[in-house]
Protein backbone atom coordinates (compact mmCIF):
# COMPACT_ATOMS: atom_id res chain seq x y z
CA UNK A 1 0.00 0.00 0.00
CA UNK A 2 1.32 3.49 -0.50
CA UNK A 3 1.83 5.19 2.06
CA UNK A 4 3.87 8.33 1.38
CA UNK A 5 2.25 11.36 2.35
CA UNK A 6 0.45 13.59 -0.26
CA UNK A 7 0.79 10.51 -2.42
CA UNK A 8 -1.93 8.03 -0.74
CA UNK A 9 -5.21 8.18 -3.13
CA UNK A 10 -9.08 7.40 -1.93
CA UNK A 11 -8.58 3.58 -1.98
CA UNK A 12 -5.72 3.60 -0.09
CA UNK A 13 -7.08 6.18 2.43
CA UNK A 14 -9.90 3.92 2.88
CA UNK A 15 -8.41 0.78 3.37
CA UNK A 16 -5.98 2.13 5.82
CA UNK A 17 -8.58 4.13 7.61
CA UNK A 18 -11.00 1.13 8.52
CA UNK A 19 -8.24 -0.76 10.16
CA UNK A 20 -7.14 2.93 11.93
CA UNK A 21 -9.61 5.11 12.98
CA UNK A 22 -7.56 6.95 14.81
CA UNK A 23 -5.41 7.75 11.56
CA UNK A 24 -2.04 7.61 12.72
CA UNK A 25 -1.22 5.60 9.75
CA UNK A 26 1.64 8.01 7.31
CA UNK A 27 -0.49 10.52 5.03
CA UNK A 28 -3.61 9.68 6.15
CA UNK A 29 -4.13 13.25 7.55
CA UNK A 30 -2.87 14.84 4.47
CA UNK A 31 -5.00 13.87 2.38
CA UNK A 32 -8.48 13.90 4.49
CA UNK A 33 -7.85 17.33 4.95
CA UNK A 34 -7.88 17.51 0.52
CA UNK A 35 -10.43 15.14 0.05
CA UNK A 36 -13.69 15.86 1.54
CA UNK A 37 -15.05 12.66 0.43
CA UNK A 38 -12.93 11.08 2.44
CA UNK A 39 -12.80 13.04 5.34
CA UNK A 40 -16.72 12.25 5.33
CA UNK A 41 -15.95 8.35 5.70
CA UNK A 42 -13.46 9.20 8.22
CA UNK A 43 -15.77 11.35 10.61
CA UNK A 44 -18.84 8.15 10.15
CA UNK A 45 -16.41 5.71 10.99
CA UNK A 46 -15.21 7.30 13.73
CA UNK A 47 -18.82 8.53 14.90
CA UNK A 48 -19.87 4.73 14.80
CA UNK A 49 -16.82 3.26 17.32
CA UNK A 50 -17.55 5.94 19.78
CA UNK A 51 -21.31 5.45 19.61
CA UNK A 52 -20.56 1.56 20.53
CA UNK A 53 -17.51 2.54 22.59
CA UNK A 54 -19.46 4.60 24.80
CA UNK A 55 -21.82 1.21 25.34
CA UNK A 56 -18.89 -0.87 26.29
CA UNK A 57 -17.92 1.97 28.65
CA UNK A 58 -21.00 0.61 31.00
CA UNK A 59 -20.50 -0.82 34.34
CA UNK A 60 -21.79 -4.08 34.58
CA UNK A 61 -21.63 -6.85 37.36
CA UNK A 62 -19.02 -8.86 37.63
CA UNK A 63 -18.97 -12.03 35.95
CA UNK A 64 -18.45 -14.71 38.79
CA UNK A 65 -17.98 -18.72 37.67
CA UNK A 66 -18.28 -21.12 40.33
CA UNK A 67 -14.81 -23.45 41.36
CA UNK A 68 -14.83 -26.35 39.25
CA UNK A 69 -14.05 -29.78 40.75
CA UNK A 70 -10.81 -31.20 39.80
CA UNK A 71 -10.96 -33.95 37.19
CA UNK A 72 -8.58 -36.84 37.75
CA UNK A 73 -6.28 -37.81 34.53
CA UNK A 74 -8.23 -40.36 32.01
CA UNK A 75 -7.38 -42.09 29.00
CA UNK A 76 -10.24 -40.41 27.80
CA UNK A 77 -9.00 -37.41 26.24
CA UNK A 78 -10.14 -35.74 22.46
CA UNK A 79 -7.56 -34.07 21.03
CA UNK A 80 -8.85 -30.44 19.59
CA UNK A 81 -8.33 -29.61 15.77
CA UNK A 82 -5.82 -26.32 15.23
CA UNK A 83 -7.57 -23.12 16.03
CA UNK A 84 -8.83 -21.39 12.76
CA UNK A 85 -6.76 -18.28 11.20
CA UNK A 86 -9.07 -15.70 10.77
CA UNK A 87 -7.99 -13.10 7.54
CA UNK A 88 -8.18 -10.12 8.27
CA UNK A 89 -11.88 -9.12 6.41
CA UNK A 90 -13.08 -11.75 8.77
CA UNK A 91 -11.61 -11.19 12.00
CA UNK A 92 -13.00 -7.48 11.64
CA UNK A 93 -16.68 -9.12 10.86
CA UNK A 94 -16.34 -11.16 14.12
CA UNK A 95 -15.14 -7.92 15.83
CA UNK A 96 -18.10 -6.35 14.55
CA UNK A 97 -20.34 -8.97 15.50
CA UNK A 98 -18.84 -9.04 18.74
CA UNK A 99 -19.22 -5.55 19.67
CA UNK A 100 -23.01 -5.48 18.65
CA UNK A 101 -24.07 -8.65 20.47
CA UNK A 102 -21.96 -6.43 23.54
CA UNK A 103 -23.85 -3.49 22.83
CA UNK A 104 -27.50 -5.19 22.87
CA UNK A 105 -26.50 -7.35 25.55
CA UNK A 106 -25.98 -3.84 27.96
CA UNK A 107 -28.77 -2.48 26.76
CA UNK A 108 -30.71 -4.92 28.01
CA UNK A 109 -29.21 -4.11 30.99
CA UNK A 110 -29.15 -0.22 31.07
CA UNK A 111 -31.80 1.43 29.91
CA UNK A 112 -29.39 4.92 29.29
CA UNK A 113 -27.30 3.08 27.45
CA UNK A 114 -26.37 5.26 23.93
CA UNK A 115 -28.96 3.75 21.01
CA UNK A 116 -27.48 2.93 17.42
CA UNK A 117 -29.83 4.06 14.66
CA UNK A 118 -31.44 2.10 12.36
CA UNK A 119 -28.88 3.70 9.96
CA UNK A 120 -26.33 2.91 11.90
CA UNK A 121 -27.17 -0.56 12.86
CA UNK A 122 -27.21 -1.58 9.09
CA UNK A 123 -24.17 -0.17 8.05
CA UNK A 124 -22.67 -2.31 11.32
CA UNK A 125 -24.14 -5.50 10.07
CA UNK A 126 -23.08 -5.01 6.57
CA UNK A 127 -19.32 -5.03 8.32
CA UNK A 128 -20.49 -8.19 10.38
CA UNK A 129 -21.38 -10.02 6.85
CA UNK A 130 -18.50 -9.15 4.50
CA UNK A 131 -18.18 -12.73 3.57
CA UNK A 132 -22.05 -11.98 1.68
CA UNK A 133 -20.62 -9.27 -0.68
CA UNK A 134 -18.59 -11.80 -3.27
CA UNK A 135 -18.80 -11.20 -7.03
CA UNK A 136 -20.43 -14.32 -9.02
CA UNK A 137 -22.86 -15.52 -11.21
CA UNK A 138 -24.00 -18.25 -9.66
CA UNK A 139 -27.25 -17.56 -7.65
CA UNK A 140 -28.70 -19.24 -4.55
CA UNK A 141 -30.99 -22.16 -4.65
CA UNK A 142 -34.55 -21.60 -5.23
CA UNK A 143 -34.92 -23.79 -2.12
CA UNK A 144 -32.92 -21.39 -0.05
CA UNK A 145 -34.42 -18.27 -1.33
CA UNK A 146 -37.86 -19.32 0.01
CA UNK A 147 -36.92 -20.55 3.04
CA UNK A 148 -35.27 -16.96 3.97
CA UNK A 149 -38.22 -14.76 2.12
CA UNK A 150 -41.98 -16.36 3.06
CA UNK A 151 -44.20 -16.03 0.81
CA UNK A 152 -46.39 -15.08 3.92
CA UNK A 153 -44.02 -12.07 4.18
CA UNK A 154 -43.08 -11.06 0.95
CA UNK A 155 -42.92 -11.57 -3.15
CA UNK A 156 -40.17 -11.02 -5.08
CA UNK A 157 -40.19 -10.70 -8.72
CA UNK A 158 -37.51 -11.95 -10.81
CA UNK A 159 -36.86 -8.80 -12.30
CA UNK A 160 -34.75 -7.61 -9.25
CA UNK A 161 -31.69 -9.22 -10.43
CA UNK A 162 -29.61 -12.31 -9.98
CA UNK A 163 -29.71 -12.68 -6.13
CA UNK A 164 -26.30 -14.17 -5.30
CA UNK A 165 -27.03 -14.51 -1.18
CA UNK A 166 -29.71 -15.32 0.88
CA UNK A 167 -30.38 -15.15 4.49
CA UNK A 168 -32.00 -14.45 7.72
CA UNK A 169 -30.26 -12.14 9.67
CA UNK A 170 -31.35 -9.52 12.64
CA UNK A 171 -31.33 -6.28 12.31
CA UNK A 172 -32.89 -3.86 15.76
CA UNK A 173 -34.24 -7.14 17.12
CA UNK A 174 -36.34 -8.78 14.28
CA UNK A 175 -35.32 -11.26 11.71
CA UNK A 176 -34.98 -10.18 8.71
CA UNK A 177 -33.78 -11.76 5.12
CA UNK A 178 -30.56 -10.44 3.52
CA UNK A 179 -30.01 -10.61 0.37
CA UNK A 180 -27.18 -10.06 -2.58
CA UNK A 181 -27.44 -8.91 -5.59
CA UNK A 182 -25.02 -8.07 -8.43
CA UNK A 183 -24.55 -4.67 -9.32
CA UNK A 184 -22.30 -2.97 -12.54
CA UNK A 185 -19.73 -2.49 -9.57
CA UNK A 186 -19.82 -4.95 -7.86
CA UNK A 187 -22.34 -7.02 -5.06
CA UNK A 188 -25.44 -4.78 -3.50
CA UNK A 189 -26.62 -5.70 -0.16
CA UNK A 190 -30.32 -5.61 0.08
CA UNK A 191 -32.27 -5.70 3.59
CA UNK A 192 -35.93 -6.45 3.39
CA UNK A 193 -37.30 -4.92 6.84
CA UNK A 194 -41.31 -5.34 6.83
CA UNK A 195 -41.56 -4.00 9.77
CA UNK A 196 -39.11 -1.35 9.90
CA UNK A 197 -41.15 2.06 8.64
CA UNK A 198 -39.10 5.24 7.99
CA UNK A 199 -40.69 8.74 6.76
CA UNK A 200 -38.30 8.82 4.02
CA UNK A 201 -35.13 8.56 2.57
CA UNK A 202 -31.93 7.89 4.57
CA UNK A 203 -28.65 8.70 3.05
CA UNK A 204 -26.33 5.46 4.28
CA UNK A 205 -22.71 6.11 4.53
CA UNK A 206 -19.79 3.83 5.28
CA UNK A 207 -16.38 2.77 4.83
CA UNK A 208 -15.76 2.39 1.01
CA UNK A 209 -20.04 1.51 0.04
CA UNK A 210 -22.58 4.03 -0.21
CA UNK A 211 -26.75 3.45 -0.45
CA UNK A 212 -30.05 4.45 1.07
CA UNK A 213 -33.56 2.95 3.14
CA UNK A 214 -36.05 3.35 1.38
CA UNK A 215 -39.88 3.24 2.65
CA UNK A 216 -42.19 0.42 1.31
CA UNK A 217 -45.42 0.16 2.45
CA UNK A 218 -45.87 -0.18 6.08
CA UNK A 219 -41.78 -0.80 5.89
CA UNK A 220 -38.26 -0.07 4.20
CA UNK A 221 -35.73 -1.43 2.36
CA UNK A 222 -31.91 -0.95 2.36
CA UNK A 223 -30.18 -1.03 -0.42
CA UNK A 224 -26.19 -0.18 -0.30
CA UNK A 225 -23.53 -0.99 -3.16
CA UNK A 226 -20.19 -0.19 -3.72
CA UNK A 227 -18.63 3.45 -3.59
CA UNK A 228 -18.97 4.21 -7.32
CA UNK A 229 -22.40 2.17 -7.64
CA UNK A 230 -25.50 4.03 -8.86
CA UNK A 231 -27.65 3.28 -6.27
CA UNK A 232 -30.58 5.19 -7.08
CA UNK A 233 -30.60 3.13 -10.41
CA UNK A 234 -30.85 -0.35 -9.00
CA UNK A 235 -33.69 0.78 -6.42
CA UNK A 236 -36.37 1.97 -8.44
CA UNK A 237 -35.70 -1.67 -9.89
CA UNK A 238 -35.69 -3.36 -6.04
CA UNK A 239 -38.75 -1.16 -4.90
CA UNK A 240 -40.87 -2.30 -8.08
CA UNK A 241 -39.71 -6.39 -7.20
CA UNK A 242 -40.77 -6.18 -3.50
CA UNK A 243 -44.32 -6.30 -2.22
CA UNK A 244 -45.09 -7.08 1.20
CA UNK A 245 -47.79 -9.75 1.85
CA UNK A 246 -48.71 -8.79 4.92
Amino acid sequence: MNRQTNTMNCEDYIEAIAADPAETFAGGAEHAQVCPTCRAERDSLRQLDARIAAALTISVPDLRVPELPEIAPSDNVVTLAPRRQFSTPAWFGLAAGFALAAYFGLVLLNANAPELSLSEQVIAHLDHELGSRVVTQVAVSERTLQSVVSKDEAEIDPGIGLITYARSCVVNGNAIPHLVIQGKNGPVTLLLMPDEPVDGPLTLEGVSVNGVILPLGHGSIAIIGERDEKIEEISNRVIDSVKWTT
